[in-house]
């Protein structure tokens, strides 16, 4: 009897398989993050073309085999079209989804990384926001989530409003952590500090990486 389950979440990253298939990485609130394949999704026409495109966020029901998961069927309920034509805004992105299949890992609780995911993703669609910003909070609240965040760095000293940035940005909920600015010195501190973090605490290159240090740049 075939088995089917279905699990809500965003697709991460998605790599070419054979002449017209893709296996995709999902990060699901289910099941943690998980690779599946998506059959006949490089065929024009085939019902799953468009839904398995990495920032897809929605339903995906699963056939699960002994080894591994296949796509039957996606309800998408956000394509983040924003970065379609944003450049800038889609590296951030980019790395955002790079960052998340790092950090996740399968059968864990991942529901607070994937809410992190896709509020930040909604927040460098928001025009009042600095994506610098955005990616900061992003790399902070990540530590945070994984039980690694090691407070502020001791190399320096820091202007107090960065201290308290980044306690709000540990403390506070997910919902209201992009509801602030901060000054271009604060900026500067942060940026500096989630250098300090990427290089502890991250063991590989990030691809995305380099791509929006000449963005930021």
């Amino acid at each position: 009897m075939v088995e089917f389950t279905t699990v809500n979440g965003i697709i991460i990253k998605r790599a070419p398989v054979g002449d017209y298939d893709f296996i995709v990485t999902i990060l699901t609130s289910e099941r943690g993050k998980i690779s599946a394949f998506a059959k006949g999704s490089r065929r024009p026409g085939n019902h799953l073309s468009g839904v398995v495109e990495p920032f897809c966020f929605g339903e995906f029901k699963l056939y699960e085999g002994r080894t591994s998961y296949t796509i039957q069927e996606a309800r998408i309920v956000n394509y983040f079209e924003f970065f379609r034509n944003d450049f800038n805004g889609s590296m951030y992105g980019m790395f955002f989804l790079e960052l998340a299949d790092y950090y996740s890992r399968e059968n864990n609780d991942e529901r607070e990384l994937l809410k992190l995911l896709y509020q930040s993703l909604r927040a460098l669609e928001a025009e009042n926001f600095d994506n610098k910003l955005v990616r900061c909070v992003y790399e902070i609240k990540s530590l945070v989530i994984n039980g690694e965040y090691p407070g502020i760095p001791t190399d320096r000293k820091y202007e107090e409003s960065t201290a308290y940035t980044l306690e709000f940005i540990r403390t506070s909920s997910i919902g209201k952590l992009y509801s602030f600015a901060v000054t271009k010195d604060v900026l500067y501190e942060l940026l500096h500090i989630c250098d300090i973090y990427r290089k502890t605490f991250i063991d590989r290159k990030l691809n995305s990486l380099e791509m929006i240090q000449m963005i930021e740049t």
